[in-house]
């Protein structure tokens, strides 16, 4: 169940979906989320009333066409899986929303099942009980819930 925010400089409504549907098509690919684990924050900053910074750490030379991508889910990812998926993502962006590679920064943060509630006040994913995890290494939900990551 991961948690995506995009943010980009003077993107329009197209270019944010596209850049979702990049970043959404990359994590089906890349980690084997389903394909309606679909919650995102798609946001543009117009570089007036608010704007993005950008430098040119680890000699990336990034212009106006930065775009932020921030995932958080549940931990359980080996580092070849989570290079693969920023990889996916970089090179979707640049298919999709035209965006060049060197102007996508991703962030990771992983964090447990019971840091999550999908709705209703409730923390689906935690169990009460030790209960097998599920294939893929994560904590498997709470009984009555569905499989999601």
């Amino acid at each position: 169940m991961p948690l995506v925010r995009i943010d980009a400089l003077r993107a329009d409504s197209e270019r944010l979906t596209a850049l979702g549907r990049a970043v959404h098509d990359a994590l089906i690919e890349t980690i084997g989320i389903p394909p309606d684990d679909h919650f995102q924050i798609l946001v543009g900053h117009d570089g007036t009333n608010s704007t993005l910074h950008y430098g040119g750490y680890f000699g990336i030379d990034r212009d106006d066409d930065i775009v932020y991508v921030a995932i958080t889910l549940r931990s359980g990812r080996t580092p070849a899986q989570k290079q693969a998926l920023y990889r996916r993502i970089a090179d979707l962006a640049h298919a999709y929303a035209g965006t060049a590679p060197r102007n996508v920064f991703i962030t990771l943060t992983e964090n447990t099942s019971i840091d999550w509630s999908l709705g209703n006040g409730e923390a689906q994913y935690a169990t009460s009980t030790t209960s097998a995890a599920a294939a893929d290494g994560t904590p498997a939900p709470a009984a009555g819930t569905a499989a999601r990551e």
